[in-house]
């Protein structure tokens, strides 16, 4: 009769630690979204490969589009506590190896691998909050995942910046372990999740074809004009081929008993005017901030962590917009 009053202070407590280490995690995935920006003229500068530069952060933002969806049905299948903690292992596996990259081409397929964890730890860490808390509380909860997100954009220049002139560019990848390390061990002691596991079908063809329909015309985009010439055969290999996969998705998609990407959902105008501003807020902000700090590092001549604080202006009105 009396255990309920004295095990809900510590029922509190557990869902405090919980929450406190979903936000770090969330901390990890968003930060490296934006952290590297002011350390990419000094990784050029060492590894070489300018002409791939934007791969740098693409790869990790494909990687992690494309693999979210996938971690939000394993979830479903194998539990949110297994899922969440091999993407924080995927993830910091991931950091230490981009970490000690020796080459660009390593870089970026690390950064990739560091992507596929960010993927479930966006996707799995929103899935918690709806295990722990009530209906009615999630959307002040989520609130402050937004905040993490905000904060993360003004905090990544300015911290990439500052590991470039007083350690080094590697730095900004090996931060994410005790951090990742101290996320993991909280859920691993606190959370207990009690769902019941439901039957999903994982829709592995639509993902595939998402991934190399999009990689195809990123890679257009990226060595066009560059690497190769816009009409070169493998340019209008590369840009065919991403057409014929995404028409190849789209098709897909229509059939999946559980598809990745629902095109119904596209039916709802409210649903496609959000997501073609996406589309061009994401444009807009990855690509001012994967090259801003280029301009001003290289063109005019300023440091790191000085980049970071000129890029501060733009991403401090992201937070209050």
């Amino acid at each position: 009769m009396n255990s309920a009053p004295a095990t809900a202070p510590q029922q509190e407590e557990r869902v405090r630690l919980i929450f406190g280490a979903l936000l770090l995690v969330l901390l990890l995935a968003s930060l490296d979204q934006t952290i590297v920006s002011t350390a990419l003229p000094t990784i050029v500068g060492e590894l070489g490969g300018v002409q791939h530069l934007s791969w740098v952060v693409t790869s990790y933002l494909l990687a992690s589009t494309v693999s979210g969806p996938v971690y939000g049905k394993l979830g479903d299948l194998y539990g949110r506590k297994i899922v969440l903690q091999s993407a924080i292992v995927i993830f910091l596996v991931g950091s230490v190896l981009c970490g000690i990259a020796q080459n660009m081409g390593e870089l970026i397929a690390f950064r990739a691998l560091q992507g596929l964890g960010a993927g479930g730890l966006i996707v799995t860490t929103m899935a918690v909050v709806g295990d722990i808390f009530p209906p009615r509380d999630r959307g002040r909860y989520q609130g402050f995942f937004g905040a993490v997100f905000g904060v993360s954009t003004v905090v990544g220049p300015l911290l990439g910046g500052f590991f470039v002139d007083h350690l080094s560019w590697r730095w900004i990848f090996y931060v994410n372990v005790p951090v990742g390390v101290a996320a993991l061990a909280a859920i691993a002691v606190a959370f207990h999740p009690h769902t019941s596991h439901r039957k999903h079908a994982i829709d592995y063809a639509g993902a595939v074809l998402l991934a190399g329909g999009l990689s195809g015309i990123v890679l257009f985009t990226s060595l066009g004009g560059t690497t190769y010439e816009w009409a070169a055969p493998q340019m209008v290999a590369m840009l065919g081929l991403g057409v014929v996969l995404l028409v190849a998705f789209a098709l897909v998609e229509r059939k999946a008993a559980e598809p990745i990407l629902p095109l119904s959902l596209f039916r709802n105008r409210t649903f496609a005017t959000t997501s073609a501003i996406g589309f061009i807020v994401g444009l807009a902000l990855f690509g001012s901030v994967t090259f801003l700090p280029l301009y001003l590092q290289i063109v005019k001549g300023q440091s790191p962590t000085l980049s970071g604080l000129q890029l501060t202006p733009m991403m401090a009105g992201l937070l209050v917009t």
